[in-house]
């Protein structure tokens, strides 16, 4: 296992939901350790920045370190713990699994009841079930009361379980949580390999939270390093599997987003990552997202205005318990991070607006 691999493993094994997003936050600040200046903002943003040309413009690469979550709603007389979601969950993809609740007390474990088929009438087989129809069975019993026994309280946050595994195929990677641990990833890995070399600007690798639940930690991290340009890093969603439709694949190289709800990107920012992708005879691959969007949606109207555009890697299954990535995607993508930042200068960066 090489550096990368065991950073990738511990962001996505940790768990943060939104507004809960501290444990994945300390193991940001534990591998940028003598990369830069570590500090945070009043929401609980991470943010390192990595001098270079104190000259040049302040550059802003940023991931989130949220999750899709749920958060406890209350603990019903029989002890079945009621919840609801913090971002975008599809009823399908929550029946049956193993959850975590997260109380000051310690994690506990449950899973989300589901009736079994037998039971199920013809036309509730054809319905999606809502989160607030649903309830995590925690081990409540006749003979064992979960409110005495457990200290579960309304608020605490409830996280999917499930382990990062390299799949039979060795570039592909297995986990929870790659929305948007892979966008923080590369944050702090282009920090990583630039330490040591010179750069024509202030670098700052930045993780917000709570992007899940409205991008509010993109707003608050780039009020306080008011950026001069910006790249949020976020997943793709990929269309490599029965049933979708679009060219976006796992191995097919960097995600840029051409449009998305929340953001359009800059033209001349997109036009100098595909002239440096070229110059790197490296493969792109092109998004449009028509609902949702990630932290430039915040980030570009901050202050005056910032020249900013979404990249980062296609991913199989997100908002899910368990989504893929390719590796060799993240470590193209990295590669080409690094370039851009070497080619961000003063006159380059003014030339955006």
């Amino acid at each position: 296992m090489d550096r990368t691999h065991a950073l990738l493993k511990e962001l996505v094994e940790a768990d943060g939901a939104p507004g809960f997003e501290g444990d994945v936050a300390s193991i940001m600040a534990r591998h940028l350790k003598g990369v830069g200046t570590i500090s945070k903002d009043r929401l609980g943003s991470f943010i390192c920045e990595k001098a270079g040309d104190p000259k040049g413009p302040r550059v802003m690469l940023a991931g989130h370190l949220d999750e899709v979550a749920f958060l406890v709603k209350s603990v019903t007389k029989e002890g079945f713990v009621k919840f609801l979601g913090l971002g975008g969950w599809w009823g399908h993809v929550v029946l049956g699994q193993r959850l975590l609740i997260h109380t000051r007390r310690g994690p506990v474990l449950g899973v989300v009841g589901c009736k079994p088929p037998h039971e199920l009438r013809e036309e509730d087989r054809k319905k999606v079930m809502e989160l607030k129809d649903m309830y995590i069975d925690v081990g409540a019993t006749s003979d064992w009361d979960v409110k005495k026994k457990l200290e579960i309280r309304p608020g605490d946050p409830i996280l999917p379980v499930s382990s990062f595994e390299v799949m039979a195929n060795p570039n592909l990677l297995l986990a929870k949580a790659w929305d948007n641990r892979m966008g923080c990833a590369l944050a702090a890995e282009t920090a990583i390999q630039l330490k040591g070399q010179k750069h024509p600007n202030t670098l700052f690798a930045v993780a917000t939270v709570q992007e899940e639940v409205g991008l509010r930690g993109a707003q608050t991290s780039a009020t306080k390093i008011r950026p001069d340009v910006a790249l949020a890093l976020d997943v793709g969603i990929a269309h490599d599997t029965p049933g979708t439709e679009g060219d976006e694949k796992l191995g097919g190289g960097p995600l840029v987003v051409i449009y998305d709800a929340s953001a359009i990107p800059n033209r001349h920012l997109r036009d100098l990552v595909i002239d440096t992708a070229a110059k790197l005879k490296m493969p792109l691959q092109f998004e449009s997202v028509e609902r949702g969007g990630t932290d430039a949606g915040r980030i570009h109207m901050t202050g005056e205005g910032v020249p900013s555009l979404s990249m980062g890697v296609a991913s199989r299954y997100i908002h899910s318990h368990n989504s893929i990535i390719d590796r060799r995607d993240f470590d193209a993508t990295v590669k080409l991070l690094v370039a851009l930042v070497k080619r961000l200068d003063r006159k380059t960066v003014e030339s955006f607006s």
